[in-house]
């Protein structure tokens, strides 16, 4: 079966009724996550995986799908109608949407988020179709030691990049390590750092670890800081100038300039949607023949943001699918759901699971496509509103769905307590300002590093040259070592600056 024929076949699985519902039950979740403050699509999407566990693969992935791109559409709400970025990619969307929404204008700027969220997602997802099957080719040509290469790439990339101290990114993934070394010894059969508990000796379970990072640590920042909005609404009545085909042809240049950018970040490990958001709306302004209105309520202005910030959702699935490799910290997550669910990214998932993967790619598309009805229609009535819930009464609800989905998963208190341990090293951590996804990008690539390191050491009788032996091994090599050199470059830049 070729590639055009496996993606047709997997759609009429998409298209079933239990699976659009999940789509749409996704993307409405995700849009009321993004519009409040405080909340992401990494946390919400942590927070369903063990909920799905009993899901099928397709349904579950579905509403991860739309949870995506439902949450990056969402946080614009709050950005323009309060400037209060509702994620952290949305930061940009405040620097013209919240001046549109003080001269009236809100409903504008709330419909061209919308546009342009649609737009930027649906072109990325095709992008995600057409680059990630070639990709899947070249993947053949890995062996052992090439996969070694590529964790340490994937896992530094990712360690050093997401954040503004590598140091702390690199420890964050050695306690990513450390953790996937708890269990059994997948080679002797060893017991590693169990102490003496049965619990232990399959390891700590991914969904444990995930939870507690990503879904306790900000419903404890709730608790400790409560957000207020301000009581005076903004009026987000249409518009004479809101309609869709009136600003089409004006905003057409921006929406395509802005999709390749963010399609481009998005392939890029540990970039994410900030900062296809911030490339996207400053080349939109350097080529922009008239900047005057730039950062006091110029469309185009939000259009970049938003159509960056969503062409980089799928896109960054698609080393996170060929290679395992995650693009972002969200696509990290939805990687670890593919886990969950016994799918293991990489070739053997295009060749195995062909339905499943090309679904997914189906989900993302179509999901992106449900952000024209259902966020036209409904965030800029209801969603709007939605926000000036008391983030105090969200903090016991988050904890609550937290604990019964952990429990569910042995019937015992002890994930629960390990679910708890994590939450508060993760509050600890991320008041530290260690980025999280390390942690688990080490966990998730750590026994792939560990079993290919091995195996080739096994192969070539302990000889440490085996693990440059190849052509690709020696580039793989040579890019490890070039990205931690990156922030020695990026200090002696800066020196010179001064």
């Amino acid at each position: 079966m070729d590639i055009l024929s496996a993606i047709f076949h997997a759609l009429p699985g998409v298209l079933a009724w239990e699976n659009l519902l999940a789509m749409v039950v996704g993307t409405l979740a995700g849009m009321t996550v993004g519009s409040l403050p405080g909340l992401t699509a990494t946390m919400a999407i942590a927070v369903l995986i063990p909920l799905t566990f009993s899901m099928s693969p397709l349904v579950a992935l579905g509403i991860m799908a739309g949870i995506y791109n439902g949450a990056m559409y969402g946080g614009a709400i709050p950005a323009i109608l309060l400037n209060v970025p509702g994620t952290p990619p949305s930061i940009v969307t405040t620097f013209d949407g919240y001046p549109l929404a003080q001269q009236g204008r809100a409903a504008l700027a709330l419909k061209v988020a919308c546009w342009s969220s649609a737009i930027g997602g649906t072109l990325s997802a095709l992008s995600l179709m057409l680059l990630a099957p070639p990709l899947v080719k070249v993947t053949l040509l890995f062996g052992p030691s090439e996969y070694f290469w590529l964790g340490i790439l994937g896992m530094s990339s990712i360690a050093i990049l997401l954040g503004s101290d590598p140091v702390k990114g690199l420890l964050a993934a050695a306690i990513g390590l450390l953790l996937g070394t708890i269990g059994s010894d997948v080679v002797t059969g060893e017991q590693r750092f169990t102490f003496g508990r049965l619990e232990l000796l399959d390891g700590i379970n991914l969904l444990v670890i995930l939870t507690g990072l990503y879904a306790l640590p900000p419903a404890i920042r709730m608790i400790e800081k409560r957000y207020r909005a301000d009581d005076d609404k903004i009026d987000i009545t249409p518009h004479p100038d809101d309609g869709f085909l009136k600003n089409f042809k004006y905003l057409l240049p921006t929406w395509l300039r802005s999709s390749l950018i963010g399609i481009g970040v998005g392939i890029l490990p540990a970039t994410g949607g900030s900062m296809a958001a911030f490339l996207a709306y400053n080349e939109t302004r350097r080529t922009a023949t008239d900047t005057s209105l730039f950062g006091k309520g110029d469309i185009r202005g939000v259009a970049a943001a938003e159509t960056g910030n969503n062409a980089d959702n799928a896109a960054a699935m698609i080393p996170a699918l060929v290679l395992g490799v995650p693009g972002s910290g969200v696509s990290a997550v939805i990687l670890a759901g593919l886990l969950v669910h016994g799918l293991q990214p990489g070739p053997q998932l295009f060749r195995d699971t062909p339905d499943i993967v090309y679904g997914f790619m189906w989900q993302m598309l179509i999901t992106s496509v449900m952000l024209f009805a259902l966020g036209g229609n409904i965030a800029s009535r209801l969603f709007a509103q939605v926000m000036r819930m008391p983030q105090a009464a969200l903090a016991p609800m988050i904890m609550c769905l937290t604990l019964v989905g952990i429990y569910a998963l042995s019937n015992d208190m002890f994930n629960v307590w390990i679910m708890f341990g994590m939450g508060i090293v993760g509050y600890i951590l991320s008041r530290l300002n260690f980025p999280l996804a390390p942690i688990v990008l080490g966990l998730v690539l750590g026994g792939m590093i560990e079993q290919n390191l091995r195996l080739t050491l096994l192969i070539h009788q302990g000889d440490l040259t085996a693990l440059v032996a190849s052509p690709l091994s020696i580039l793989l090599f040579a890019l490890c070592v070039l990205m931690c050199l990156i922030p020695v470059l990026r200090r002696m830049k800066r020196g010179q600056t001064a």
